[in-house]
């Protein structure tokens, strides 16, 4: 059978049309290699702080299931408004992982800008963790109603350390002064290991670090732990009792969750969500986790923004009424 001469352009066209799509779905496979280079994964507190910790524990692991290198890369600086800026800066292909805390949406609030639910791609929450109010062994207080007691009969003598001015700890210890009615002295350093040194030696007393750094106090008598900032009892800190039972309606929980800078492509956040949830998820992981103060919580980026909206209402108004304001 003779094809004519227009039904022959008409194959030829199509062919070349099956022959372009197929080498553009090749060529998009292989655009699609990820990770393509090493990774990294921005925590904004100092190097042993809780967020590091955990930070390591999760990149060594992604590291293996990943098959390319997943580096910590710590970005301290102005409570984590350094961090943001480089993650908010970074080109959005995926490369680049933020570990978010409370400490960052507390700054972040506080200075209006660089808002964690609007600002960047949520991959997930991946941990929780509680604080924990610790207190110099030189004070005669054994629990949180003898420490305010203690510090009410005090205005203005006692010294309370954090990681910077509107950081996690430092708000911590503002919510907690406030709905207790004290006055103490604020006294920011440039990370919490600095702060919790400090308070081992006497140079401060009191402070409000993450439940990882707990692992320091144990069997330490120049230190004693009051209580978990979680209204209710927690694994993380077996034998602690929640501050909200002498103070009532107090909690200030911490987590983990990781960001990506806006408009990474959605494949990609897909791609980091699972890899993120399978290393959360497994077994051991989960055991690591807990023996460093960090409980498991794995979610959806959509539940993670979800989450970051309400908390940002949430803590922006109890910022508010705890007189917490932005460092200048």
């Amino acid at each position: 059978m003779q094809v004519s001469t227009p039904v022959r352009r008409a194959l030829r066209r199509v062919h070349a049309g099956l022959v372009a799509a197929t080498l553009a779905a090749a060529g998009a496979q292989a655009a699609e290699t990820f990770p393509a280079r090493p990774t990294r994964l921005i925590s904004a507190p100092t190097a042993a702080s809780g967020s590091d910790v955990i930070g390591r524990i999760l990149s060594t692991r992604l590291s293996e299931n990943m098959g390319e290198q997943v580096v910590v890369d710590n970005r301290p600086g102005a409570a984590g408004l350094i961090g943001a800026g480089v993650v908010a800066n970074a080109t959005p292909d995926g490369h680049t992982f933020w570990l978010a805390t409370l400490t960052q949406l507390i700054s972040t609030t506080l200075h209006g800008r660089l808002q964690l639910a609007t600002e960047f791609e949520p991959v997930g929450l991946v941990a929780t963790t509680p604080f924990v109010i610790v207190v110099s062994g030189t004070l005669p207080v054994k629990t949180t109603e003898e420490f305010i007691a203690y510090a009410k009969a005090r205005p203005g003598e006692l010294l309370f350390g954090s990681s910077g001015t509107g950081g996690s700890l430092h708000v911590c210890m503002e919510l907690f002064q406030a709905m207790a009615g004290l006055k103490m002295t604020h006294v920011p350093y440039k990370g919490a290991p600095a702060a919790i040194t400090d308070l081992m030696n006497g140079q401060i007393h009191a402070a409000c670090p993450a439940a990882p750094s707990m692992t320091i106090f144990a069997n330490n008598p120049k230190v004693r732990i009051l209580g978990v900032t979680t209204k209710a009892p927690t694994e993380l800190a077996p034998g602690l009792a929640p501050i909200a039972q002498a103070l009532p309606g107090y909690e200030m929980p911490g987590w983990y969750g990781v960001l990506l800078p806006k408009d990474t492509p959605k494949r990609r956040i897909a791609r980091i969500h699972q890899e993120f949830a399978r290393v959360v998820n497994a077994p051991d992981m989960r055991a690591k986790l807990l023996a460093a103060g960090a409980e498991p919580a794995m979610t959806t980026p959509e539940e993670f923004r979800a989450f970051l909206a309400r908390e940002s209402a949430r803590l922006g108004k109890l910022l508010a009424d705890a007189g917490v304001k932005a460092a200048p």
